[in-house]
């Protein structure tokens, strides 16, 4: 039987950066995430006893090496919660533009876990839906729901995402603004690692980090867009600022982010709540308001074109279909 789930990307708002367990896939932090309407992945999955390996196709292309192998490695799993041997075909397509600098492995990861899952006769919850996705990727976690959800560290069992608020009733859009589309020097995965074994301020960064959950709950539950972008712009700012303790140092953010951040700031003070929030890249995103994205691009525009700015606003959780199509 075929199933295909789509799955949509999604911000951290709350950083994840570092593993306790590389294996498992657990975090030294609690992340908090939007999830994004215009970003996602449509994956469809069905085992098949005649096949001698998993067979992956990714927009059009077969793929095999490291990327083939995560997602055999990925299978396995799901193999052995159903208890079935037969290898698959996944065929998947990604709409997360490479230039964006948002993570495609969140959605691909919770889109093959949706997928993968029911193709092999399961029937799973949400919340082992995300405990599964974490075994692909960590951000995957939390793309299986929608709107603001919440990754808590814990064991194998125990780490998993939750919803905050999956209906995003209020004005709140993220703007991306592309300063390179170009692969990145060292990957999140090195990079965190790195970080986490040479950075003497990490440990600092963790409890920091930590004791920010409860106040973006709150800004959440409030609609305090200053609040919140506040807390996400500090909490990125943070982030990046310990990268560069790291030994050797090393830093994501290229002179244009610099200048879009400045861009909030003084945005900030004509009154305008805009707030930049940075992943491992040096593209940087701004949590603002729709109403206000007018003066925003206007005020980029010395900077970038209008194409290297992305729109995107709150997007649904994963959707699991049989057949062919969404």
């Amino acid at each position: 039987m075929h199933y295909t789930a789509r799955a949509h990307t999604n911000i951290a708002l709350l950083k994840y950066w570092g593993k306790v367990d590389e294996a498992l896939i657990t975090p030294t932090t609690t992340s908090i995430s939007l999830t994004l309407d215009e970003f996602y992945t449509d994956t469809t999955v069905w085992f098949d006893k005649s096949l001698q390996s998993d067979q992956l196709i990714l927009d059009g292309e077969t793929i095999s090496g490291s990327a083939a192998q995560k997602v055999s490695r990925f299978l396995d799993v799901v193999r052995e919660m159903a208890d079935i041997n037969d290898k698959a075909y996944v065929v998947s397509n990604n709409h997360v533009p490479t230039a964006a600098g948002l993570a495609s492995s969140a959605s691909a990861f919770a889109a093959l876990a949706g997928a993968a899952s029911k193709a092999a006769g399961l029937n799973l919850s949400v919340t082992e839906l995300s405990r599964l996705a974490r075994h692909g990727s960590g951000s995957a976690t939390r793309s299986i729901f929608g709107g603001f959800a919440k990754w808590v560290p814990g064991d194998d069992r125990t780490s998993f995402a939750t919803p905050i608020f999956e209906k995003v009733d209020w004005p709140i859009q993220l703007l991306t603004v592309v300063i390179n589309d170009q692969p990145k020097k060292i990957g999140s995965r090195l990079g965190m690692q790195h970080a986490k074994n040479t950075a003497p301020f990490y440990d600092m960064w963790v409890r920091l980090a930590n004791s920010q959950v409860n106040d973006m709950i709150l800004a959440i539950q409030q609609h305090d867009i200053v609040k919140l972008g506040e807390l996400a712009e500090a909490n990125a700012l943070q982030m990046h600022a310990m990268n560069t303790t790291s030994v050797p140092p090393f830093n994501y953010l290229a002179d244009k982010s610099w200048q879009v951040i400045m861009i909030a700031q003084e945005l900030r003070e004509q009154g305008i709540p805009v707030y930049a929030t940075m992943d491992a890249g040096p593209n940087v995103k701004l949590i603002s308001r729709p109403e206000d994205t007018f003066i925003i691009k206007k005020e980029l525009a010395n900077i970038v074109t209008s194409s290297q700015i992305i729109i995107a606003s709150p997007g649904p959780g994963i959707k699991v279909t049989s057949g062919d199509k969404i």
